[in-house]
């Protein structure tokens, strides 16, 4: 294992909060805005969260791959459909989404492994 994803996430949730105390009308907003974007459609919450989840790995943004991960575990992404999905973003992003591409599964399957116990 390289990164704890399930630490990560919960540490990030103590810095999140100083940034929400610190500007409460940008963090409604964005709060707003995380709601709308996730709400079921067109396409369901679970797509919505592997769309979340290759551009995580598309931007090499280590807090968004914790945090995606464990919301497709939320929502019921298998492995196989994480794989698929990683399968896009690297054919977006080449080399370097490579490398967030096995970050991502592994904080996948962290998170998987979490939710059973």
């Amino acid at each position: 294992m390289h990164k704890d994803w399930p630490k990560m996430a919960t540490e990030l949730n103590g810095a999140i909060k100083e940034v929400r105390l610190g500007t409460p009308d940008v963090m409604q907003a964005f709060s707003a805005m995380a709601t709308a974007a996730t709400k079921a459609g067109a396409l369901d919450a679970k797509t919505k969260e592997l769309i979340a989840l290759a551009i995580s790995v598309a931007i090499r943004c280590d807090g968004c791959v914790a945090f995606h991960s464990k919301a497709a575990v939320k929502h019921g992404a298998t492995r196989d459909e994480v794989m698929e999905t990683m399968g896009m973003a690297l054919y977006m992003g080449a080399g370097p989404s490579l490398m967030y591409a096995a970050q991502a599964v592994e904080a996948f399957d962290q998170f998987s492994d979490q939710a059973k116990q």
